[in-house]
């Protein structure tokens, strides 16, 4: 006899999907084959999810919805299933993010996960060497559906120059990072500003933090150390990183001047140029 392996859909977000994937499909008579193939998968990738060995995807919820008839049952459980990928650390943040009305953030080191594209942000999370990289990848994309809402949440980003400079990825997918934050600046609850070098010293030498606005919970700041994130609403301190993110705002360039920054940087130091075109050193 085949061996089983039992669930607890109490256990997690990700077993409670795997128990109702397994259940969903037996209550259609499919095997797991059966049902790859209806879905374009193998039958091995559905027993993998089933056993919570590997991570669903929104678009593999997607297609299961569609050949199951489950009403979007697999397209809702996936956000708490990504959710729960995310460091236990940082879910009360995301969590908080995803409500949030109004975000702002200084960004010292990298481009802020929400402007993230999927080639720069997997360069980013390897830097950690994580045992689940494309379980935090899909988690980090899917914090991003936020500004995919009919209202996203108004969000003003400075970026520190040395941002646009750090080559995370390589040269193209550099490029392609730079040009989707000009993109995504065309939409106007989108801005981004970028504090040039030659300011020197600012108000946030301390490091990178992030502001969070709602309708109708108190404000919140968010700020990460070396191995975690501390998120708080003391009174205090959210009118100290108010004044400061308002020094930033005041000292970083226009969002015009940004743009044309960007554009410069991608255009001058990402720009398509390959190696037989580049000068050799005597």
């Amino acid at each position: 006899m085949v061996n089983i392996q039992s669930l607890d859909p109490t256990a997690s977000p990700l077993d409670y999907y795997g128990w109702e994937l397994r259940r969903q499909r037996e209550a259609h008579g499919l095997k797991q084959g059966q049902l790859g193939e209806i879905i374009f998968c193998t039958g091995s990738l559905i027993g993998q999810i089933e056993t919570t060995k590997k991570v669903p995807t929104r678009d593999f919820s997607e297609r299961v919805d569609a050949a199951l008839g489950t009403d979007g049952l697999f397209s809702r459980l996936i956000g708490l299933v990504l959710r729960s990928q995310l460091p236990t650390w940082f879910q009360p943040y995301a969590e908080m993010e995803a409500k949030a009305t109004y975000i702002s953030t200084y960004q010292a080191q990298v481009v802020y996960g929400l402007l993230q594209t999927e080639e720069y942000a997997r360069a980013v999370l390897a830097t950690g060497a994580p045992d689940d990289l494309e379980g935090l990848l899909s988690a980090r994309m899917e914090r991003q559906r936020i500004l995919e809402r009919e209202q996203p949440p108004l969000t003003w980003v400075i970026l520190d120059e040395a941002v646009l400079h750090r080559p995370i990825g390589g040269p193209e997918v550099m490029r392609r990072q730079l040009a989707y934050m000009l993109e995504l600046t065309g939409h106007r609850w989108m801005h981004v500003q970028v504090l040039p070098n030659e300011i020197g010293g600012h108000a946030s030498l301390a490091g990178s933090f992030n502001f969070l606005r709602f309708e109708d919970d108190p404000d919140v700041v968010y700020t990460e150390d070396l191995i975690s994130g501390h998120m708080t609403a003391d009174s205090q301190t959210i009118k100290e990183a108010a004044l400061r993110y308002a020094r930033l705002q005041a000292a970083a360039l226009s969002v015009e001047d940004s743009a044309e920054l960007i554009i410069r940087v991608m255009e001058e130091r990402y720009g398509h140029r390959s190696q037989s075109e580049e000068q050799p050193v005597a």
